[in-house]
């Protein structure tokens, strides 16, 4: 958190899950200064591109899934609100790695590198 900070990038962790669920995720990881959202409609996560599962039962580590519920996604999002980042995934395995993705940020900030994937027009 502190890393990101000191490059001007406030994080928020957001989960479709309710209140209850998500304090208990981030009592678990210990999380002092990362700020929680909870309640993210499943309509909303699907607006942004984030894959909807429907529930296997009991994790492997033995927590109830929700009936639905949203897969992992990372967003940067700059000042202007537009997205600079994106990644999404089908399942929660393979995280992108956040030292690797302060350094990559480092070099956009060095090199103001523009975010990519802006063509909207005809293919």
């Amino acid at each position: 958190m502190a890393e990101f900070a000191e490059r001007g990038v406030t994080c928020i962790a957001i989960s479709t899950d309710g209140e209850e669920r998500t304090r208990a995720m981030a009592d678990k990881i210990e999380a002092k200064s990362l700020r929680f959202g909870y309640d993210l409609p499943l309509s909303v996560a699907k607006d942004w591109g984030l894959y909807i599962s429907t529930s296997r039962g009991k994790t492997s580590i033995g927590i109830e899934e929700p009936a639905l519920f949203s897969e992992p996604g990372l967003f940067m999002v700059s000042p202007d609100q537009s997205l600079y980042y994106g990644s999404v995934q089908t399942m929660p395995f393979v995280r992108p790695h956040f030292s690797e993705l302060v350094s990559a940020l480092e070099f956009a900030i060095a090199n103001n590198y523009p975010a990519r994937g802006e063509y909207t027009g005809d293919v």
